[in-house]
């Protein structure tokens, strides 16, 4: 048979229709009894289960990977960058208290390739599965040269749910409470621009490169992969523990540490009398990151605003608070550690 004249243009939509009948088992583990309709409509249906809120409020976010995609691409390994981009999107809404309930997705490229595609879609569903939120739908276009061969791009759309009477918007933190930051596992999704000029340009590593500094069972392009924390199930604990219906909160605020670092991030839930101080010893630096700090001929308070230099998250509590606090988030499995403290000041943060 004749290719047809549109896969000659570099677009098969026969070759995207096979690709796709994948889709339902691949989604299936995501559902939640909320979804309605089937996989392939025009829309993606959800029936929000109002009796379970007085006053449900829906929050909403939209992301990227970034170039961290260059080194998926480097490696020819795609199933860790859907993992990243769920979570990423996940920890922008639990900042606000939000549960996520579903994730859409769009995948843009010049040549659909069957097992990249796959791969993309097992790590959304496999992040969507972790978070409890349902993988509902997405698009996937081909556009021939409009990318580099081999090349694609990612963003995600998730949509979360939370009381509002709950919600956390930062307007109780004051002076004297202290900042808890939750470990990070590197990079996650941001500074990777400037990440590949010091490592691939500067230094002249390769992603197949084995560091002393990191050990000799894991190549540096697979410390760049490692995937973003997602912190939505920590955070529903904190909350659930600490800031109960009538009393006063304890969990006043949470910052997610990414593009802009601390200095960007942390000033999005200050109110306008209140500054932060960041002690930057109170943490163990990872090896990646005391490769750039060291290696990487960039001043450091510019370090402290790209990269998130191994805290994912950052949890604002009463001084009288923090022990519990990271006991709880300790026993949940991540690391945390009082990093910083909120004084008197007009909403900026300082790395000290």
């Amino acid at each position: 048979m004749a290719q047809k004249a549109y896969a000659q243009a570099g677009v098969d939509i026969d070759l995207g229709n096979q690709v796709k009948a994948t889709l339902p088992q691949l989604l299936a583990s995501t559902h939640r009894t909320e979804v309605l309709g089937k996989v392939g409509g025009f829309g993606g249906l959800f029936a929000l289960n109002t009796k379970k809120y007085r006053q449900p409020i829906l929050v909403s976010s939209v992301d990227g990977v970034g170039t961290k995609l260059k080194i998926a691409f480097a490696m020819d390994r795609h199933d860790t960058i859907g993992q990243d981009l769920v979570n990423h999107c996940v920890n922008d809404i639990a900042v606000l208290g939000a549960e996520p309930i579903f994730f859409l997705d769009y995948l843009g490229t010049g040549k659909l390739e069957p097992h990249v595609f796959t791969a993309i879609i097992k790590g959304f569903a496999k992040a969507c599965v972790e978070n409890g939120c349902a993988l509902i739908g997405g698009e996937t276009a081909q556009m021939p040269g409009f990318y580099q061969p081999g090349e694609y791009d990612l963003s995600g759309t998730i949509v979360g749910v939370v009381e509002k009477s709950r919600m956390l918007d930062g307007k109780t933190i004051k002076s004297g409470d202290v900042v808890i930051g939750i470990a990070s596992s590197g990079l996650h999704t941001n500074g990777y621009s400037l990440a590949r000029q010091i490592l691939f340009e500067k230094l002249g590593h390769t992603p197949k490169s084995q560091l002393p500094e990191l050990g000799n069972k894991t190549t540096l392009g697979e410390e760049l992969l490692k995937v973003h924390v997602s912190y939505g199930s920590i955070v529903q604990r904190l909350i659930k523990k600490f800031n109960k219906d009538g009393a006063p909160r304890i969990i006043k605020g949470l910052a997610h540490i990414t593009g802009g670092g601390f200095v960007d991030n942390i000033p999005r839930i200050l109110p306008k009398k209140c500054n932060v101080q960041i002690y930057k010893h109170s943490w163990p630096l990872s090896p990646l990151f005391q490769i750039l700090k060291d290696q990487g001929g960039v001043p450091e308070e510019e370090l402290y605003q790209v990269f998130n230099m191994g805290i994912g998250m950052t949890v604002i509590v009463p001084e009288s608070e923090e022990g519990s606090v990271i006991k709880l988030i300790r026993a949940s499995g991540h690391e945390a550690w009082t990093i910083g403290q909120v004084i008197k000041g007009t909403g900026i943060v300082e790395v000290v």
